[in-house]
C-alpha cells in the first residue's frame, strides 16, 4: 500500500526516501553522473481541482529549480482532492499536499537535494538555500526575457548574479543560458566554458550540447559541432522537428559540403 503524508511531515519522509542514496544526492555534480536507478521523479497533479489551487505554478517552479537527477512531470489526479496542490516524489512514493507556494515547492526540492532538517541550524541553512534558489530562478527568468528583447549584455549580468547565488538546482540551465548570452556578445571562449560547465553538471542535457555546437560553429570547428548536435539529437529525438534545430543542421551541412567535395 502506498504511504501517505501531510505537509508537516513531508521533509522527514523525503529524507527517509533518499537516505540510501545520500552519497549520490550530496551534490548536484555527483548526481549528474548517477545511474538511472538513482533518479528522482516529482509528479505534480494538474487535474482541475489542483490546477485551481495553483499547481501549474508549482510545476513551473519545480521544473525551473530541478537539478539534473530530478525530473519533474505533470500527472493526473493523486486522489487527494481538497488538499492541493498535490505532488508525489518517486521512488517512495511520498505524497506532499498543500504545495501551493514557491517556497513550499522549493523546500521539497531542497530536501530531495539533501537539505538539512534535523536541527534549527540546519533548518535555517535550508531556508537560506531555498531563498537563494528562488532568487536565482527569478534572475534567470529576467535574463531570458532580456535575451528575447536582444539585450544580451544585461542577460549575462543577471545570469552571472544567479550563478553567484550557488542555487542547489537549475544551475545547469543557468550556465546554458549564459553560454548563449556570451556567444551573442562575442565572448566565444566564455560561451564554450559555460556550455561545458552545464554539461559537467548535467551530462545528458541536450540543450547544453546544442549550445556547445553553436559555439563550435562560430569557431568553425564543424566536425565538433556535428558531434555536439548529434549527441543532442540522440538524447532528445524530438528536437528533429524543431525549426531552429533544422536551421542549425542546414547551416552545418552547408559548411561541411565544401570539405566533403574536396
Amino acid at each position: 500500500m502506498m504511504a501517505t503524508t501531510n505537509i508537516s511531515a513531508s521533509s522527514v519522509l523525503l529524507v527517509s526516501i533518499n537516505r540510501t542514496r545520500k552519497q549520490a544526492y550530496s551534490t548536484t555534480a555527483k548526481a549528474s553522473s548517477s545511474s538511472s536507478s538513482e533518479k528522482v521523479e516529482i509528479r505534480v497533479c494538474t487535474d482541475k481541482p489542483c490546477r485551481k489551487q495553483g499547481s501549474s505554478d508549482t510545476l513551473q517552479v519545480l521544473s525551473g529549480i530541478a537539478p539534473s537527477f530530478v525530473t519533474v512531470n505533470s500527472c493526473g489526479c493523486l486522489a487527494r482532492c481538497g488538499s492541493g496542490p498535490n505532488i508525489v516524489v518517486l521512488p517512495g512514493p511520498t505524497f506532499v499536499s498543500h504545495c501551493g507556494t514557491p517556497t513550499k515547492a522549493a523546500g521539497v526540492m531542497s530536501v530531495v537535494c539533501g537539505g538539512g532538517v534535523e536541527d534549527n541550524a540546519a533548518g535555517e541553512a535550508a531556508a537560506s538555500s531555498v531563498s537563494r534558489c528562488l532568487e536565482a530562478l527569478a534572475l534567470r527568468k529576467r535574463a531570458e526575457d532580456e535575451m528575447g528583447r536582444g539585450d544580451f549584455s544585461l542577460a549575462y549580468s543577471l545570469l552571472s548574479q544567479a550563478v553567484d547565488l550557488k542555487p542547489f538546482g537549475g544551475l545547469h540551465i543557468i550556465y546554458k543560458d549564459r553560454s548563449a548570452a556570451r556567444l551573442a556578445v562575442g565572448d566565444v571562449n566564455g560561451a564554450l566554458e559555460d556550455a561545458k560547465q552545464a554539461l559537467a553538471l548535467a551530462r545528458y542535457y541536450p540543450e547544453a550540447y546544442i549550445c556547445e555546437g553553436d559555439v563550435f560553429m562560430v569557431m568553425e570547428q564543424f566536425d565538433a559541432a556535428e558531434e555536439s548536435y548529434s549527441i543532442a539529437l540522440d538524447l532528445d529525438p524530438s528536437i528533429r522537428r524543431s525549426k531552429s534545430f533544422k536551421a542549425r543542421i542546414a547551416k552545418l551541412q552547408e559548411k561541411l559540403a565544401p570539405a566533403d567535395m574536396a
